[in-house]
């Protein structure tokens, strides 16, 4: 039987709270606060974190394919699951899929995985979403939204979770959507920055006719045919645009909202698009226990909904962060200004150093040290280097080394400087020298930090990162940052 055999989570270390939203517009705030992804992260970064979670203690080797969810891919024509898995230090034998365009991406993408698992054309399928939608300013979507992802690697052994049933059905109506880019901003670096900002019709039609009736359906249906009644359902999961309206269904699907419903978490980090119903799933699988039966729908034209029943096996991923982990460390942005830079949503001074330049077939050649940061191991001596070097600067052997991966590993400041000129969206900048595990050397930029904490000696991990942009397209690398 195919089912859920790993899940793991993101959410960004920063979070606005809505009141400070409210305040630069003069209106009402939300409550609560809302994850915000930092200005070098995306859907994919933040979907590489997901899946380091999920994946930990497993061979990567073992994964026969990557299926990645968002409705926020960083490009129109290129594949960001086969970005995710270089990022990943993956197989070249892995198959890569995007699933784009819709809300109920994540979990289109989770059930097409169980078909592949079922079918026999992969053992091990690795479903990731994420998403980093921008509400336009001053919309409710700007208080609402957040940004973050969820990962499930879908097998067959040592399952943590069995998906019992599935009912999808596909439903046209124009309740959210975006078409094209409408506003150009040109940003410090002088790059012209698009922004397609989310539509919506009329609000008690898209609730009325769009959600509560396909989520409704979805969910009456699935039960129908489990042949089960709600009260046999341990926890109900279930996307929903904002807080009222999670609460607004409960009654209608004959679930207790204290003893039946998993928490929305809408005051604690907003509406992930694609990826908040996945998150709430991991977030449930995080606390459930051996038998619990945990229903799972989506909404995005039309719904899809899934009878997960978690197994003896469900607490067996052990020092994942989850949902919950992330969620506990958190900074608050400092205002208001700072999320508009960080989203490139206002002008800003451009750069005095000349503008950065990319070369794809540098990009290409180096890739598996630049994405999957891999360094070189000499056979001969055991000396490690960063990057990869063909003759070994000791015992000079020649092509004479294996590949070892390094985003896993943790490290120690060596030293560092602080770059209080830079006109970045970061600024001051901070470069370090990291000793990483195994003794190996890495010189590159620290973030998620409070520069004025970053010490000697301080505990750092690796993040997948946004470097820049130029030529047209992103630029990805490793950075470290504060062990979270």
């Amino acid at each position: 039987m195919a089912g859920i055999e790993a899940f793991g989570a993101y959410v960004p270390l920063y979070r606005m709270k809505r009141e400070d939203i409210a305040r630069a517009w003069g209106g009402a705030s939300q409550g609560g606060e809302r994850a915000v992804a930092n200005f070098d992260e995306d859907s994919v970064t933040m979907a590489v974190a997901a899946a380091v979670d999920c994946l930990k203690g497993i061979d990567r080797d073992t994964v026969d394919a990557v299926y990645f969810a968002t409705t926020t891919s960083p490009y129109r024509e290129k594949l960001g699951a086969t970005i995710i898995a270089y990022a990943l230090d993956l197989k070249r034998e892995v198959a890569t899929n995007d699933f784009t365009d819709c809300l109920r991406a994540g979990s289109m993408a989770l059930r097409a995985a169980l078909d592949a698992v079922k079918a026999g054309s992969a053992k091990r399928v690795l479903v990731v979403a994420a998403d980093t939608r921008i509400g336009a300013p001053r919309s409710e979507f700007e208080q609402s939204f957040g940004d973050g992802a969820a990962a499930f690697l879908v097998g067959t052994k040592d399952l943590a979770a069995t998906v019992d049933a599935t009912y999808s059905h596909a439903d046209d109506i124009m309740d959210f959507w975006r078409t094209r880019p409408e506003d150009l901003i040109k940003t410090g670096d002088d790059r012209l920055v698009s922004h397609d900002f989310i539509k919506t019709s009329e609000d008690r039609f898209v609730i009325t006719e769009g959600y509560l009736r396909n989520v409704q359906e979805g969910v009456s249906k699935l039960l129908e045919k489990c042949e089960i009644r709600p009260r046999d359902i341990t926890k109900a999961v279930f996307y929903a645009p904002d807080a009222r309206r999670h609460k607004e269904i409960v009654p209608s699907l004959g679930f207790d909202p204290k003893t039946q419903v998993q928490e929305s978490m809408f005051d604690k980090m907003g509406n992930t698009g694609c990826a908040f119903a996945p998150m709430l799933l991991v977030a449930a699988l995080e606390s459930a226990k051996p038998g619990d039966k945990i229903v799972f729908a989506t909404y995005g034209d039309g719904c899809d909904a899934m009878l997960v029943r978690a197994t003896e096996h469900v607490a067996d991923g052990k020092g994942k962060r989850g949902i919950q982990g992330f969620l506990a460390s958190k900074r608050y942005i400092s205002n208001y200004e700072k999320y508009m830079t960080h989203r490139s949503l206002v002008p800003t001074e451009s750069q005095r150093r000349p503008p950065l330049v990319s070369s794809v077939p540098v990009l290409w050649r180096d890739r598996k040290w630049i994405l999957s940061l891999n360094a070189s191991r000499c056979k001969s001596c055991g000396r490690a280097f960063f990057p990869p070097q063909r003759i070994c600067l000791y015992c000079h052997s020649k092509d004479e080394f294996d590949y070892v991966r390094l985003s896993d590993r943790k490290g120690k400041v060596f030293t560092f400087n602080v770059d209080n000129l830079a006109l970045t969206q970061d600024a001051p900048e901070i470069f370090c020298r990291v000793h990483l595990e195994g003794d190996v050397g890495f010189y590159c930029r620290m973030t998620d930090r409070d520069p004025d904490k970053v010490a000697i000696d301080m505990p750092v991990e690796m993040t997948f990162r946004k470097f820049h942009e130029a030529g047209g397209y992103n630029n990805y690398f490793w950075k470290c940052m504060p062990i979270r």
